[in-house]
């Protein structure tokens, strides 16, 4: 691996860490200060949104600019909004503004791969890449959940109120919003190790009128090759399930497990570390030119997915939701490099992987939307998130089939350097 891949990851797990632990503390925060539930899931919409409205100046900018130095910026601004919303700023708002920090984050990070890495080990590096935005989730999920549990609560009494009173709304959770700014920092020390590298085209002033049409016409273009659709049908609808999962899966365990809010959040992170025992175990057996055959990964997936909804016992819930993980690391790593190849191959690297931001991120709008209307109306969980997995494995069975048509016409063969 080329030199700074390491201290990249580095800096992304620990940035993750943080992302994935103050949504959590938020969710603790949002029940604190006695807001809607179905909040919750919008804090998820709110994050998301610069994603999609910020994808074509999100590629340009990344690929204008030394990615090293926009991971740095980004950084900051996502430490910035922790610090509003412990201020007092409205709760979407500063997730809003946390989201835009990682949007523009996201294609200078895996820009800096994709340039950086040779071809041959493509498919590797995204496996490590993935084990550590998993590894962050899964951990970031944990610690978001002991963090909110009762030990590390403050005692707000009448004194402590006052205290607080003149520099942020009194709450019991300012421990963990703490820990979460000091997981930025060390986020920021690691940055500043990943080697810095020249802009890859030069940025003209007339960029800013060609941006949404060249955008779009370079969607199309990923969407209309055969690999590149394939790649980014499946990328998108794995990662808008998954945010779903991430939210509803609170609710649910609630529900059906009885568990309270610390608990449900370790839970989720067994589907995590399922995730990165199946980008482990892929990422060194499945070849480029053959990431499609990963396709009844997600068949399976889907059909556990309904399944384990069913469930009312807690240990068979955590074998069953590490199994799911499992599946879905093995499903999303090699498709996942297969898009960053052809998205390489076809545009730039950070507007090719603006443009795959823009599509993951536009199905998790519409899945936590959705799931905050769901939760809104009290739809029942257990039916909408059964339909939602035989929803899924029809989906990658009717890819699955139509690949198999074309695959021996439309090779793709990545190049040896």
């Amino acid at each position: 691996m080329p030199a700074g891949f390491f201290w990249l990851l580095a800096a992304q797990f620990c940035s993750g860490l943080a992302d994935h632990a103050v949504l959590i503390v938020a969710i603790a925060y949002l029940q604190e200060q006695q807001h809607p539930l179905w909040w919750a899931p919008l804090l998820k919409f709110a994050f998301t949104w610069s994603y999609v409205l910020l994808a074509p100046v999100a590629g340009a900018w990344a690929d204008a600019v030394p990615k090293q130095r926009v991971m740095a910026q980004m950084n900051a601004l996502k430490a910035v909004a922790v610090l509003a919303l412990v201020a007092g700023l409205q709760p979407l708002l500063a997730f809003a503004l946390l989201g835009l920090g990682a949007a523009l984050y996201a294609p200078a990070k895996y820009g800096w791969i994709t340039e950086s890495v040779p071809g041959r080990l493509l498919v590797a590096a995204n496996g490590w890449a993935e084990v550590s935005v998993v590894l962050s989730l899964l951990l970031g999920t944990a610690l978001g959940g002991w963090w909110v549990s009762p030990m590390w609560r403050l005692p707000l009494d009448g004194a402590w109120a006052n205290l607080l009173g003149p520099v942020c709304p009194p709450t019991a959770l300012l421990p963990a919003f703490g820990v979460v700014l000091a997981l930025y920092a060390v986020a920021a020390w690691c940055n500043g190790r990943i080697p810095a590298r020249a802009a890859r085209r030069p940025w003209r002033t007339d960029d800013w009128r060609q941006l949404w049409p060249r955008f779009w016409r370079d969607n199309r273009r990923l969407w209309r090759d055969p690999l590149g659709g394939l790649s980014l049908a499946v990328t998108t609808s794995f990662w808008a399930i998954g945010a779903l999962m991430q939210v509803a899966m609170l609710r649910w365990a609630e529900q059906r497990l009885g568990l309270p809010l610390d608990r449900a959040a370790y839970l989720q992170a067994t589907v995590a570390l399922g995730v990165i025992a199946g980008a482990g175990w892929v990422a060194h057996r499945v070849a480029l030119v053959r990431a499609w055959r990963v396709l009844p990964a997600g068949v399976a997936m889907g059909l556990l997915l309904a399944v384990g909804v069913q469930l009312t016992s807690t240990p068979w819930a955590v074998g069953i939701l590490m199994l799911l993980g499992f599946l879905g690391g093995v499903l999303v790593v090699p498709l996942n490099a297969l898009l960053q190849y052809r998205g390489h191959r076809l545009l730039q690297p950070g507007q090719s992987i603006a443009i795959q931001g823009f599509n993951e991120n536009a199905g998790v709008l519409l899945s936590t939307a959705l799931l905050a209307a769901a939760l809104r109306a009290d739809v029942p969980l257990v039916p909408l998130l059964t339909a939602l997995g035989l929803m899924l494995s029809a989906s990658m069975a009717a890819l699955w089939l139509v690949t198999r048509q074309w695959r021996a016409d439309r090779p793709t063969k990545p190049t040896s350097e």
